[in-house]
């Protein structure tokens, strides 16, 4: 199995270098500028796409941290007694999105619950 990936890639290698080997180079005797700029543009390409997913995952990882550990808003659950159909009495939690003051924000929070109640 690993050698048929092998020829393969050894195929495809030959059929890229053959493929640009024909193009008109100044010289029909000397094609191994074309191949080798082909070649070249390749490995580059591909340099790039491993740096632009690495820098990709470090800036997403440093987004994620400052998002988490932001003190400016945070969340307060408080438990509400509800009594079900059947007759049981169950706390249900409902979660508050609220600022650094402890005022909760004009806006649901983020797990769907029904908005906060009036603060009297």
């Amino acid at each position: 199995m690993k050698n048929i990936s092998n020829l393969t890639a050894l195929a495809g290698l030959l059929a890229l270098v053959a493929a640009t080997g024909c193009h008109n180079s100044g010289s029909p005797y000397q094609p191994g500028p074309v191949a080798g700029q082909a070649v070249g543009g390749g490995v580059g390409v591909v340099a790039g796409n491993v740096a632009g997913f690495g820098k990709g995952v470090v800036a997403g990882t440093v987004g994620g941290y400052n998002m988490a550990m932001d003190p400016s808003y945070h969340m307060v659950r408080y438990w509400k007694t509800e009594t079900t159909s059947d007759g049981r009495t169950i706390q249900v939690p409902y979660d508050i999105l609220v600022d650094q003051y402890g005022r909760p924000v004009k806006m649901p929070a983020p797990t769907g619950n029904p908005a906060p109640p009036a603060v009297k």
